[in-house]
């Protein structure tokens, strides 16, 4: 279930509450019991190929990995 941050603009406090992504909208009262909340906009990082290094020495296809460059 996906996790949501939240910030009280009464005390500006913020916390996050898992809940279903079609309840995502709906109001959510703060720890204090405040109602005035305002859902945050959250960057989520995601691990994969696209934030690693290129491999050292090139080695594989194109012009210049296949030597025709010289």
């Amino acid at each position: 279930m996906p996790r949501y941050e939240y910030r009280c603009r009464t005390c500006g406090a913020t916390f996050e509450l898992s809940r279903p992504m079609a309840e995502s909208s709906a109001p959510a009262a703060c720890p204090e019991g405040h109602e005035d909340t305002v859902k945050l906009l959250s960057a989520v990082a995601v691990g994969g190929a696209a934030g690693a290094p290129a491999p050292a020495g090139g080695g594989g296809g194109g012009c210049c990995g296949g030597g025709c460059c010289g």
